[in-house]
């Protein structure tokens, strides 16, 4: 399944991803961010749960259940364009604004800010078109919220 998702997700097409694979594609960034520090904090999972639940209208079994498919995918990806290919390709800019909030969610859920976390965040606002002063602007209003 995954291996077919990830074939998909590599090749271009005119179509946008059917919104399950931009799902697993938002998710697998979710997880990707909250173990590029080396350490998935229970802080970091409760948050993207939240996210996935929020952002999809699911219910907290259904976001636990997206976020472990999206643990193994993430697992089995090569590389991280993939992901942001897919929401980049079938996502309005605006709405690529509000992944870039929900990634910095992710990032501040566990109290710290590592290097390792912040080059991440700044390689996928590249990768999603996002420019540096919208992603600034999204940290801000993730802060605020607390």
């Amino acid at each position: 399944m995954f291996a077919d998702l990830l074939r998909r997700l590599g090749t271009p097409q005119d179509d946008p991803l059917p919104e399950l694979d931009q799902r697993l594609a938002l998710a697998a960034l979710l997880v990707r961010i909250a173990r590029s520090d080396g350490h998935y904090a229970p802080e970091e999972v409760t948050r993207i749960d939240r996210i996935l639940a929020s952002r999809y209208g699911l219910s907290p079994f259904e976001a636990v259940n997206l976020r472990g498919e999206a643990e193994a995918l993430e697992a089995e990806a090569p590389d991280t364009v993939r992901f942001t290919r897919a929401i980049k390709d079938s996502v309005p800019y605006d709405e690529r604004e509000g992944v870039i909030e929900a990634l910095w969610a992710v990032v501040l859920a566990d109290g710290v800010r590592d290097h390792e976390e912040d080059a991440m965040l700044r390689l996928l606002a590249n990768l999603l078109g996002v420019n540096d002063r919208d992603s600034n602007l999204a940290r801000q209003r993730v802060e605020a919220r607390g």
